[in-house]
């Protein structure tokens, strides 16, 4: 089984029992946007994490072994470089507008180098606002120097 039809067979099942993932999240020991990466092809689970999701969403062995299997990173959109959804495209454009500005930001703080997104984790929150609604999303990763030699 490919890494797409699991995919499409967690994501099915997820719509079909009609849960959220958070939900999903308490059911397997998960985090919601973790494992919403693993639903997408994105990640690995292990083998637990793998056989409570199998068990709550019913699908079978095949796609709990997929879920097992190590991902090839960067193909749930389809090999597209900019992405065409409007939600996605907005993540783009904040990148193309503050993405300079935040990696010099955090290099005069920290010093040269990156942020993992192996050592990472991300949150994402409701808050409430009588404007309108907003979105906290929170990443944690660490940072990476470059190495000297």
């Amino acid at each position: 089984m490919t890494k797409s039809e699991m995919s499409q067979a967690l994501l099915a099942a997820k719509k079909a029992k009609g849960l959220t993932w958070q939900q999903l999240s308490a059911a397997c020991g998960l985090a919601e946007l973790y494992l919403a990466s693993v639903c997408y092809g994105e990640s690995s689970a292990t083998e637990e994490s793998a056989k409570k999701l199998a068990q709550t969403l019913d699908v079978g062995e095949p796609v709990m072994r997929a879920m097992t299997e190590y991902a090839l990173k960067g193909n749930s959109l389809e090999h597209r470089a900019i992405p065409s959804d409007p939600f996605l495209y907005r993540f783009y454009e904040i990148l193309a507008v503050y993405g300079l500005s935040l990696k010099d930001v955090i290099q005069e703080k920290l010093g040269d180098g990156i942020v993992s997104a192996v050592d990472f984790t991300m949150d994402v929150q409701r808050q409430a606002d009588p404007k309108g609604d907003r979105v906290l999303i929170t990443m944690n990763g660490k940072f990476l120097p470059y190495k000297r030699w």
